[in-house]
């Protein structure tokens, strides 16, 4: 399959100043993010269940795409938990809690976005911002500088966010589940190799397209260096589940607070 890759004036200029005005504001970010810093881990007996939540677009619903959430129902939804004192989690901060069975509050979450759309820069980013609360977003390496995807310079600007962290979703979102051993070595280590450059990390969460892998998946995410793989199985998160086979909670469009809330209480 092609895809094709453009850009444009327009485009451009939109980014020059998303970036300009996010630079009035890294002061702030700062002092928020030593303030967010200072809660204190608590060990648990029991076993920690968290829901980890999963998007796609943060934009207007097109033909009733089930992956679309509009921006005035994600930023009710990010309200409503920050008003409910839940505590949005970092890629390591999640890892801290499946390992170790310790929390940095009472109530914990951690908030993915799936593919890498603009949308999720322009229309998510700064709900996040206001709220000063995290989240991960999964890139498709290969389809970066696509249409309605965040191009390099993009994701390199981002990244300098501490609120924001950016994962492997595989070089080509191929179905990890029928996928071939040395095909899907490539898709996982490729990708995280890829992130690692361009973005001077070590990308620590591989997300399988569609949520979907096989026996041998785990094992090859593990190898390839990743700490922690995100599926699409429905559910709270734990331990138990298997540090590369995590449970998520999908949020379709239609959830107003109330339902939004309950779903996350239900994790599914």
């Amino acid at each position: 399959m092609a895809y094709r890759f453009f850009y444009s004036s327009n485009r451009q200029t939109s980014e020059h100043n998303f970036f300009e005005a996010k630079k009035e504001q890294s002061t702030d970010k700062k002092a928020k993010k030593k303030e967010n810093d200072k809660n204190t881990w608590k060990k648990y007996d029991d076993e920690i269940k968290f829901p980890i939540l999963m998007y796609h677009h943060i934009s207007e619903v097109v033909d009733g795409n089930t992956l679309f959430v509009p921006q005035k129902e994600f930023e009710e939804q990010m309200q409503s938990l920050h008003d409910a004192g839940y505590y949005t989690l970092s890629p390591e901060e999640a890892y801290r809690v499946l390992t170790k069975n310790e929390k940095p509050a009472e109530k914990i979450v951690w908030v993915t976005l799936d593919d890498g759309y603009v949308d999720n820069m322009k229309n998510a980013k700064p709900i996040l911002d206001k709220l000063n609360m995290k989240a991960t977003i999964n890139i498709i390496f290969n389809m970066k500088d696509g249409v309605d995807k965040m191009t390099d310079d993009m994701l390199q600007q981002i990244n300098k966010d501490k609120l924001i962290s950016l994962e492997s979703h595989t070089m080509d979102h191929i179905d990890m589940q029928y996928a071939a051993p040395d095909v899907a070595k490539y898709q996982l280590e490729a990708s995280k190799k890829g992130l690692d450059e361009l973005l001077q990390q070590d990308t620590s969460v591989i997300c399988y397209p569609s949520g979907r892998y096989n026996d041998s998946t785990p094992e090859l995410a593990k190898n390839a260096g990743y700490k922690l793989g995100i599926t699409t199985n429905p559910g709270l998160a734990s331990a138990s589940n298997g540090l590369f086979t995590l449970n998520r909670v999908r949020v379709a469009y239609g959830n107003d607070a109330q339902s939004f809330m309950n779903l996350i209480n239900q994790g599914q």
